[in-house]
C-alpha cells in the first residue's frame, strides 16, 4: 500500500472538502510521530489518510470505521492499517496498544480542535496559533463543543508525551502543509 493507492480510496469515498483536509492534516500529524517512535512515516501517514475514509459512507458513531473495514480489506489494506484505523475510535472495542494506534487516536480530535482555533483567529491562518492559545481554548466548554476533551486528554495520557509537546508536534504537523489545509 502507498499513499498514492490511499489517495485513490481517499478520493473514491471522499467528497467533502473539510474532511479530506482533515485527513491530511492527520497524516502530517501521523508522518511527524512516525520517527519518534521508529515508525514507518509512509505507513504511519496512510493510516492518517485513511481513519475517516467511510464516514461520508457510514455517518454514525455505531458503523463508522468497522464498517468501512471491509472495503479497506477488498482494496489491499494491510491487516495492521485496519486495525489501527479501527483503535482511533475505542467505541469499537478495540484499544489503541502500539505506538501507530495511540498516536492516530491522540492526533485524530487534536487536530480538528486545532482548526477551529486557526479559523477564530484574526488571519484564519495556523500560524497565528500558538500552544498557549489551544489550551485556552481547550478550557472553554463552549468552543467547539462538540469536541471530545476527555477523548483528548485520555489519548494523550496514552501515547506517553507530555501534553504541551503533543499539541506543539501537532500544530508544527499541520502548519507544514498549511496550503493544502487552506489555513
Amino acid at each position: 500500500m502507498t499513499r498514492a493507492d490511499a489517495l485513490v480510496i481517499l478520493d473514491e469515498f471522499v467528497k467533502n472538502a473539510n474532511l479530506k483536509k482533515h485527513m491530511l492534516a492527520v497524516e502530517a500529524a501521523m508522518r511527524a510521530y512516525a520517527p519518534k517512535f521508529g515508525g514507518d512515516p509512509e505507513e504511519w501517514g496512510i493510516v492518517g489518510l485513511l481513519h475517516d475514509f467511510d464516514w461520508e459512507i457510514h455517518p454514525t458513531l455505531d458503523d463508522h470505521p468497522i464498517k468501512g473495514q471491509s472495503i479497506l480489506a477488498e482494496r489491499g489494506v494491510p491487516e495492521r492499517i485496519r486495525h489501527a484505523i479501527l483503535a482511533h475510535a475505542p467505541r469499537t472495542g478495540v484499544k489503541p496498544e502500539t505506538p501507530m494506534e495511540k498516536a492516530l487516536f491522540a492526533c485524530d480530535e487534536i487536530s480538528g480542535f486545532i482548526v477551529a482555533v486557526s479559523l477564530m483567529t484574526p488571519n484564519k491562518k495556523l500560524a497565528d496559533v500558538t500552544i498557549e492559545g489551544i489550551e485556552k481554548k481547550l478550557k472553554r466548554k463552549d468552543f467547539a463543543a462538540k469536541v471530545n476533551r476527555q477523548e483528548i486528554n485520555d489519548s494523550i495520557q496514552l501515547l506517553g508525551v507530555p501534553r504541551n509537546e503533543h499539541i506543539q508536534n501537532v500544530l508544527q504537523a499541520m502548519q507544514g502543509i498549511h496550503n493544502q489545509l487552506g489555513l
